[in-house]
């Protein structure tokens, strides 16, 4: 059974992950007409245009992108539950659903800073993939680097924002095990 879980935790994550991707590129205003963009957009819409006709955007953001990221998890516990064999209430469903909708976008912040990171090293500007991850990572790095600056041709800003999203997560993580505990 730790294959199946294994599969289908993974499954549910990646595309978890890439219906999050859909709301940060929208929030941070991304190029859609980026092949990266266009990816994500067709992986999301045959289910996020419907639910658009009945649940409006808010102050720019796409909240029927967010609740569609709500009903994978909650998608995701259900057929482990179900696969396992166990038994779930409502709303411990529903409490899961909103910590797993937190912590993947915590390791999506973290996969897209060390991509960007990788790509830079080795594309120099010649992926269009890394056009996209500079508009996406900027908007946290750039803060950074106001507060801390380059030392000796070394931009800092990366770790120091790794490190505080994984403090973060962890963070997050100990409240969420003392709220339920």
């Amino acid at each position: 059974m730790n294959a199946v879980n294994f599969l289908i935790d993974t499954l549910f994550d990646l595309y978890l992950m890439v219906v999050l991707l859909r709301v940060w590129l929208q929030l941070a205003r991304a190029d859609f007409y980026n092949p990266f963009s266009q990816f994500i957009v067709k992986a999301t819409q045959p289910i996020v245009a419907p639910l658009r006709r009945f649940i409006p955007g808010l102050g720019g953001l796409d909240v029927a992108t967010i609740i569609f990221a709500f009903v994978v998890a909650v998608a995701k516990i259900f057929v482990l539950s179900l696969v396992l064999n166990f038994d779930i209430t409502v709303v411990a469903m529903l409490i899961s659903a909103l910590a797993i909708v937190i912590t993947t976008t915590f390791k999506l912040l973290f996969w897209i800073l060390v991509i960007r990171a990788i790509l830079s090293w080795v594309s120099k500007g010649q992926n269009p993939i890394e056009a996209v991850m500079i508009q996406l990572t900027e908007p946290l790095l750039s803060p950074v680097r106001r507060v801390i600056p380059a030392m000796g041709g070394l931009d800092l800003s990366m770790l120091v924002v790794l490190l505080g999203l994984q403090f973060l997560e962890k963070l997050f993580n100990d409240l969420l095990a003392q709220i339920l505990g």
